[in-house]
């Protein structure tokens, strides 16, 4: 436990203060200094600090010279880089490849306060700043990026980041034990290019012995870059092999050089997480964001709890099951109430705990009893697109905490907002958490993530049939009815997905008109480094079988999709109809209930449009026209009139707009 219950030294002043004229390890991220469990970085240098190391944080510092990392002096063991929370890439482009001009992790929310590629910059920056020290890069960016990978942004196969960062060694995954083992070695005078034996690490080497594991080569960076099914073959490999138990190390050439990415760290134990968990963070971001407007990320999580880790849910799409892994760890009931009862004593403290979570909010518990000594079965999952007949579906130790939570004076209520795996909840027996779910721990709405309705996306996606949602939704509703309550069940979707046609986007429009839904925000498939959904977006293969997959790349094509799932809006009727019309699907234009739009003006019925923007080629409506007018005829009639409404369709007949 640390002396001081407050930030660590992010200045030389702060150094001086605390009577430091050395420090071990300089810890460098790309988010603004938030400490605060649920930031990676916050972890790791609390972890180093109760250690017994001396530790000075380095957030979001200027990257274009070396002048800022060298500020604090040189630190004694070595630098630790992060990019942050998420990769940098991500927290700068849209899946459009638009800037965004905010970002969450940052004061203020500014965006652009880190830099693109943020790891690989950073360890550069240090590299110049302390020539000879350990570098060290981890974090999620550095993890999903471990072997070679598609760049979405660049559009192209990169190599392993550790070449391209000039760093010593990799930690991927959550980092704990890795970072303790190689702190440990590196105070005791160990050489960096000694340390070759830690699970969850990744070095280079030109020497195949150098890894002391059993281990298996998957297709070169030369091979993946120039050949497609090589990729799909070596992005198997290195999913399959990410197993804490049964994985084996896995070899990459690249050129000369041979990337070495040993097994990954053993989950940590229920007692290593409370550790972690309980280390004295202050859990607000750093005062000096207070001028600049603070830090955004802090609100979802400040009074949020974290009970468990992994899930072998692992939707192809996620990196979860690439970085944090498939089996679960969960904390003790005991130290998850420590913590409740710390945030009761917080001054901002409202009553209500905003969630009890993590990647999965309903997960405790391996999916069966052998995960924990046998690993993961090889090229199954547990829950898609069927349950496996040895998941373990169990909510009664999660529904016990929840109620003790309850029960701490000063709690007036406790919601879940991490995501619930509703296949999983379907799979229990005992119907008693989905009853209290409803009853105790839905704020209005509670968000789920079916993602699509068509069977071959799902299964591309990784994810259960649409029926088992229709299953949930019902036994949803009516819970809601029998406990009086007016609680919405909002859909995640995402449209654009690896196996995904218009026809499908077609039929997921259709579900929405079906059931009266108007999604405000459509996610688009974003490809993300090392999932096997990207590996599908980039190899057009599914990696699992070698098979064929049809990829929507093309930028009007996805618009069409992302349109058909928000076809009421004014602005994407063009881009709606034009789908309609290559889908085949004329159908959905007309009056009828099932229709998604009305015929064009002018068009004398269903005209085919004529143009990207829908247009059908007669003459357009003018502005000044009700939407109610038939198509306009000759400017008079026979008998000298102009034709007037008099002419139209008694009102009694007409059509509604659907």
């Amino acid at each position: 436990m640390s002396d001081y219950n407050t930030f660590l030294p992010v200045s030389r002043r702060d150094l001086e203060e605390r009577g430091w004229y050395w420090y071990d390890f300089l810890v460098v991220t790309g988010d603004a200094y938030v400490d605060h469990p649920s930031f990676g970085t916050a972890i790791i240098a609390r972890l180093l600090e109760a250690e017994g190391y001396r530790v000075a944080v380095l957030a979001q510092p200027d990257w274009h010279s070396a002048g800022a990392f060298a500020a604090l002096g040189r630190p004694r063991l070595g630098v630790l880089i992060s990019g942050g929370n998420i990769d940098s890439m991500v927290a700068h482009y849209t899946a459009a490849r638009k800037r965004r001009h905010d970002d969450a992790y940052s004061p203020g929310n500014r965006g652009g306060l880190r830099p693109d590629r943020a790891v690989i910059v950073y360890a550069n920056r240090a590299r110049e700043a302390f020539e000879g020290l350990p570098i060290i890069i981890g974090g999620l960016e550095a993890s999903l990026r471990r072997f070679a990978h598609y760049d979405y942004w660049e559009d192209k196969v990169r190599r392993s980041v550790l070449l391209d960062s000039q760093a010593d060694l990799l930690v991927y995954g959550m980092g704990e034990s890795a970072t303790r083992e190689i702190a440990a070695r590196l105070a005791s005078g160990m050489p960096v290019g000694a340390i070759r034996d830690v699970r969850g690490t990744a070095f280079l080497t030109r020497d195949p012995s150098a890894c002391v594991f059993p281990k298996v080569e998957c297709p070169s960076f030369a091979d993946v870059r120039e050949d497609k099914r090589a990729y799909a073959q070596a992005n198997q490999v290195q999913y399959e092999e990410h197993d804490p138990y049964r994985g084996r190390a896995v070899l990459q050439r690249h050129g000369e050089r041979l990337l070495v990415v040993n097994p990954p760290a053993l989950p940590l134990t229920t007692a290593e997480l409370d550790e972690v968990a309980e280390l004295p963070y202050v859990r607000e971001p750093h005062p000096m964001y207070d001028s600049m407007g603070g830090v955004p990320a802090i609100e979802e999580v400040r009074f949020s709890v974290a009970h468990n880790r992994g899930c072998f849910g692992a939707c192809h799409f996620c990196s979860l099951a690439f970085h944090q892994g498939r089996v679960i760890s969960s904390r003790s009931h005991e130290s998850v109430l420590r913590e409740v009862e710390d945030l009761v004593r917080h001054p901002g403290f409202k009553g209500y705990i905003h969630d009890v979570g993590g990647p999965t909010a309903n997960f405790r518990r391996p999916a069966c009893q052998k995960q924990r000594k046998a690993g993961l079965c090889r090229n199954r999952s547990c829950l898609a697109p069927e349950p496996c007949p040895n998941l373990d579906a169990d909510h009664r130790d999660y529904l016990e905490l929840l109620r003790k939570i309850r029960a701490v004076p000063g709690v007036k209520k406790v919601f879940i907002r991490s995501g619930i795996r509703f296949d999983y909840l379907l799979r229990d027996k005992n119907s008693a958490f989905f009853a209290e779910l409803v009853q105790h721990h839905i704020s209005g709405q509670l968000k789920v993530a079916p993602e699509h309705c068509s069977a071959q996306v799902l299964d591309y996606m990784g994810k259960p049939h649409f029926e088992v949602y229709e299953k949930f939704k019902q036994k949803y509703d009516s819970l809601n009815r029998k406990y009086g309550k007016e609680q919405y069940l909002v859909p995640y979707l995402m449209s654009s997905h690896p196996g995904c046609t218009l026809a499908d986007a077609v039929k997921l429009a259709e579900w929405l008109n079906r059931t009266g839904r108007q999604p405000e925000q459509v996610q688009d498939f974003y490809p993300t480094p090392g999932t096997l959904s990207t590996c599908m977006y980039y190899t057009g293969i599914d990696p699992r079988t070698m098979e064929p997959v049809y990829v929507p790349r093309d930028p009007h094509e996805k618009a069409m999709q992302r349109a058909l799932m928000q076809w009421k809006r004014p602005e994407k009727r063009a881009l709606v109809r034009e789908a309609l019309y290559t889908a085949h699907r004329e159908d959905l234009i007309g009056y009828g209930k099932n229709c998604l739009l009305r015929p064009a003006s002018g068009s004398g019925g269903q005209g085919r449009p004529q143009d990207a923007k829908g247009r059908t080629g007669g003459k357009s409506r003018s502005k000044s026209t009700p939407k109610s007018a038939p198509p306009q005829g000759p400017s008079r009639r026979k008998d000298g009139k102009k034709p007037g409404w008099a002419a139209a369709k008694p009102k009694k007949n007409a059509r509604k707009r659907p």
